[in-house]
């Protein structure tokens, strides 16, 4: 009887397998440890001994005490932010889109300009110019000899949502105007043939068409309002974002923190489902036929009165969310520039710089890794965790924050030694990991845009050649990408340099940057010191607005 050995396998044949495997579970590594915040927020109910016995207590306190006042805030706020910015981004873009008159042009990329505006800068602006001691009630006070308080108080529930309306409308102006740039004009000059009067035609053709593109917007102001804390903190409202740091910061409790992100979490996930249903019924409504600029459907022309309202409509958000800011900002530097604190801004700037380049270029290297992960092998596994690192734009910066601490202090508790709470809370580790985990979502987006406009062929092409596997990415595709991963960087970067509620708790020990600089300064009613690294932040905000106008231009055209 011949005994048959078995088959040699020669050691080099084992790398391929290897090297496949290690590259199916790198993405997968990589997307635990971006959603490792979102998961440590939601571990904090499970029954982790004595934490887990205090569990039911805190929250059943925090429902007798802090918890309605929370909730009835957050609502209130988000409603009225929700109703404004609806009303002023499909009024301004329905101005623009739909009808001509003088300045038409200009406006449509004015009114992105509040974009370059972080909101708490505005409310800064805002405070400085309109409290009781400030220019205008101190002219009116010695013009007209009153007395007492002349305006309401800017720092209320009032003065945010006014502050965040013409911070946040462009997001539904943006929308708004594409989805009416597709199709109204057209549809509109139909109607206009079948005898509809213009405010018949505005109601019945243009505001339905424009439906789920205002209600995708509206989901993402409402995204944003919950996840602020500058203004809030600011104003002394008390939303969910400002209880989460107050329970964690003042009262030093992790788990009525980590409590309250879940209930900020759960908010934020059910506006991101409306955006996305809102976003697949705007396809529908956006795709189809022709442009909106052809000779056949021209946007309507309006003179007189009509014309004067439409500018209006047009210009008031560019003022109050852009130019009023500014110029209120740039008083204090006009008045006395020995105030201003120079001295230190070149540092305050250089840390910015700093985290900024270090995430942007990290968050594009990921980016370039899992987009190109897709390419090659479009699995279910692969898409999940594309899915699952989308989804980190929409957590709340203060959610972050209190997910990274959390698993930090078990890990402490368990190996007091290691030394890992002085790598997170004293280095830039901390907080690029949260910058990281909030923005390399952006950063994604623009490389899969710029990887659907590369044809799958030039792979097919490049392999027949000889290339592939990094050789790919490198020889074909990177110079394809550069103009998208550019983008990308440049976004990630002034995400970076506005970002406030991570930064201010995960910034290493004397590394404060320009955001929270401002929100110090402002907070200590420094209000003219706090000018200049404000306008700091608006100049670099200026950047992606100046590059999105262009990009609308040519597409408009």
């Amino acid at each position: 009887m011949r005994v048959v050995s078995p088959p040699h396998t020669a050691p080099g044949r084992l790398l391929p397998p290897i090297s496949r495997a290690l590259r199916s579970i790198a993405p997968v590594l990589l997307a635990l440890l971006l959603a490792l915040p979102v998961l440590a927020v939601l571990g904090a109910w499970l029954p982790w001994g004595q934490d887990g016995a205090q569990s039911g207590a805190i929250l059943r306190e925090m429902a007798a005490t802090v918890l309605p006042d929370y909730l009835w805030t957050t609502l209130w706020l988000g409603l009225f932010v929700s109703l404004g910015a609806a009303v002023v981004g499909t009024a301004s873009a329905a101005a623009v889109t739909l009808f001509d008159f003088w300045g038409r042009r200009q406006l449509e990329w004015l009114l992105l300009l509040p974009l370059a505006m972080p909101a708490y800068v505005t409310a800064y602006a805002y405070t400085d110019f309109l409290q009781f001691s400030g220019p205008l009630q101190v002219w009116l006070r010695e013009s007209f000899g009153l007395e007492g308080r002349l305006l309401p108080e800017v720092r209320s529930l009032g003065g945010a949502i006014w502050v965040f309306i013409f911070s946040l409308y462009p997001y539904v102006y943006l929308l708004a105007r594409t989805a009416l740039g597709e199709r109204a004009a057209h549809l509109m000059e139909a109607a206009r043939l079948l005898g509809a009067s213009p405010a018949r035609r505005l109601r019945a053709v243009a505001l339905p068409l424009a439906r789920p593109a205002v209600a995708a917007g509206v989901a993402l102001v409402l995204m944003e309002t919950l996840a602020d804390f500058g203004v809030a903190s600011y104003f002394g409202i008390q939303t969910f974002t400002t209880g989460i740091y107050k329970a964690w910061l003042s009262m030093d409790d992790r788990l009525a923190a980590a409590q309250l992100a879940t209930f900020l979490l759960a908010l934020v996930l059910l506006l991101l489902q409306l955006e996305l249903r809102a976003q697949r019924r705007m396809r529908f409504a956006t795709g189809g036929v022709g442009r909106a600029g052809s000779a056949e459907a021209r946007p309507v022309a309006l003179c007189g009165l009509r014309a004067v309202a439409a500018w209006l409509v047009c210009v008031l958000p560019v003022l109050m969310g852009f130019v009023a800011p500014v110029l209120f900002m740039l008083r204090p530097l006009a008045a006395d520039w020995s105030v201003l604190p120079w001295g230190h801004f070149v540092q305050w700037a250089g840390n910015s710089v700093r985290l900024g380049a270090i995430t942007a270029v990290l968050a594009v290297g990921i980016a370039l890794a899992l987009a190109f992960a897709v390419r090659r092998r479009a699995g279910a596994a692969t898409r999940a965790v594309v899915q699952l690192v989308s989804l980190g734009y929409a957590v709340p910066g203060a959610v972050i924050v209190v997910g990274l601490l959390l698993p930090v202090g078990w890990l402490q508790a368990a190996a007091p030694d290691s030394g890992v709470s002085a790598l997170v809370t004293t280095t830039a580790v901390g907080i690029v990991w949260a910058y990281l985990v909030r923005f390399c979502a952006v950063a994604l987006q623009s490389v899969q845009s710029g990887y659907a406009r590369v044809p799958v062929s030039l792979d097919d092409s490049a392999r027949m050649l000889g290339v592939g596997g990094m050789g790919l990415l490198a020889r074909v595709h990177w110079p394809l990408l550069r103009r998208s991963t550019a983008a990308a960087a440049l976004l990630v970067f002034v995400d970076v340099m506005k970002e406030l509620p991570a930064t201010i708790v995960l910034r290493p020990f004397d590394s404060d940057t320009l955001a929270v600089v401002a929100y110090q300064l402002a907070r200590d009613e420094r209000l003219g010191e706090a000018a200049l690294p404000s306008l700091a932040l608006v100049a670099v905000g200026l950047v992606p607005v100046i590059l999105l106008s262009r990009t609308l231009r040519g597409a408009s055209r």
